[in-house]
């Protein structure tokens, strides 16, 4: 026997199944103890998506690592001889419809996106900002038609990542990323290598909070190498309202660090919001968004409410929840791609049908043994 078929028999073996199957229980209850004092995000993170999860110095397999172990075993269980006969054609049946059930998940945990479209009354919106992750953006105003930005996604925002582009004139030098900051008003005057907001602000380091999007993360940066006066040290922080614009050879740039976003090949335009409140109360029992979904200067009339989510193209936007102030209302919607949404539905088809088939065929055996 080869060392191949050695490795197979070997990852075949049920054993590898159930105690995989127990290391992802002891994950789910300490992951969701350490819900508590980490948040659902950050715990989820660190137990259920990670490959590695370190305990001290020891390293153990994560979530992922365990459900791919999971699946390999279920793959070469499913392979095995015994199993491809007309005996066991439901059991085999349920098989593949649990590995279906994986892949969806797969999917799902590695390639989905979730965030929000936020869109005041009479205006339009074209992109959704992701609920947890950020991302830096240079854009470039020279053209008067449009503008033109390059973006640094969330991986490239780590201390000491140097961020640089052939379209901009300049290099970006991480020095720190932090998660939950405070601008605090200098008492002291600053360096001469301080720049921008960092002239009469620091940003202060405060403890993350449990819910992760109720951070609000800064960035503390040196912008080198552009031959000019602005190079330095700058800050900037989520929800900034005066934004860091530079002029480098005579072209004007403005570096945004904000929430992800992903741009829609179609806008969503917010026609009118509606609210029901309750009799007495200032709670809302429900609410709804009229809007028009506008595709190639086509429009098309859609209304969303809370139970009745618009999909389109892979998209769902759901009726989340809404802001309220002296302009006028502003509609938030929550905004879900999920590559794997129709794998559990169909997946669990094929499990019950697999079952059935199985329950059907040892019906015979079963009614011999009453009567004897």
């Amino acid at each position: 026997m080869t060392i191949f078929n050695q490795l197979i028999q070997i990852l075949r073996k049920p054993n590898i199944f159930v105690y995989t199957l127990i290391w992802m229980m002891f994950l789910i209850v300490i992951g969701t103890l350490a819900q508590k004092d980490m948040g659902l995000f950050a715990a989820q993170q660190r137990y259920f998506s990670s490959w590695i999860i370190w305990f001290s110095y020891f390293p153990t397999p994560g979530g992922r690592l365990a459900m791919l172990l999971i699946f390999i075993n279920l793959s070469f269980f499913i392979c095995s001889k015994t199993l491809w006969n007309k005996d066991k054609i439901g059991i085999l049946i349920l098989h593949l419809g649990g590995l279906m059930l994986m892949i969806g998940g797969g999917l799902t945990a590695m390639f989905s996106s979730e965030g929000n479209i936020v869109i005041d009354e009479g205006e339009k919106s074209n992109f959704i900002e992701d609920y947890y992750y950020m991302e830096v953006a240079i854009i470039n105003k020279s053209d008067p038609e449009y503008d033109n930005f390059t973006i640094y996604d969330d991986p490239l925002l780590k201390s000491g990542k140097v961020l640089k582009h052939k379209d901009i004139p300049f290099e970006v030098e991480i020095l720190s990323y932090i998660e939950n900051c405070k601008p605090v008003k200098r008492d002291k005057p600053p360096g001469l290598q301080y720049k921008g907001m960092m002239k009469n602000f620091m940003l202060s380091d405060l403890s993350p909070l449990k819910e992760e999007n109720m951070n609000r993360p800064g960035l503390i940066f040196n912008l080198s190498n552009s031959g000019t006066s602005f190079d330095g040290i700058y800050g900037l922080f989520l929800g900034q309202t005066v934004l860091q614009t530079l002029k480098i050879n005579e072209i004007d740039y403005t570096i945004v660090f904000r929430k992800k976003r992903t741009y829609l090949p179609f806008e969503i335009e917010l026609i009118d919001f509606k609210k029901i409140m309750y009799p007495g109360t200032s709670i809302a029992k429900s609410y709804s968004s009229d809007i028009n979904l506008i595709e190639l200067g086509i429009a098309k009339h859609i209304l969303i409410e809370m139970n009745q989510p618009l999909r389109y193209k892979g998209y769902t936007f759901f009726q989340s929840s809404f802001i309220e102030s002296d302009e006028g209302e502003t509609t938030v919607l929550a905004a879900v791609k999920n590559y794997g949404r129709l794998f559990p539905y169909i997946s669990s088809i094929i499990m019950c049908f697999g079952l059935l088939v199985h329950l059907v065929m040892k019906l015979p055996k079963l009614f011999k043994k009453l009567v004897a």
